[in-house]
């Protein structure tokens, strides 16, 4: 069967890009909103766990720029429970 005749005037189609069915132009504000939230949310996962020394020694101590500020903060004595 031969090819259809396409008129060089008329529009051109290409498929669209999508993610299944969905195209990337709806996704894309959805995606920089959900990254928002998930930014603001570690935020305040960190802050609430700032003062658990497991958090302090396994994550916030390794941040590149502020990993300085819990390093030899130790306990007074009379501040530990046991």
């Amino acid at each position: 069967m031969p090819a259809a005749y396409r008129s060089p005037y008329g529009p051109k189609f290409r498929p669209q890009l999508h993610i299944q069915g969905y195209p990337l132009r709806s996704l894309v504000p959805l995606a920089v909103g959900t990254a928002a939230f998930g930014g603001v949310a570690v935020g305040a996962l960190l802050f609430f766990g700032s003062g658990i020394p497991r958090v302090q020694n396994d994550v916030l101590k390794k941040l590149p720029v502020i990993g300085g500020y819990w390093e030899g903060r130790e306990l007074p004595a009379s501040d530990n429970p046991f």
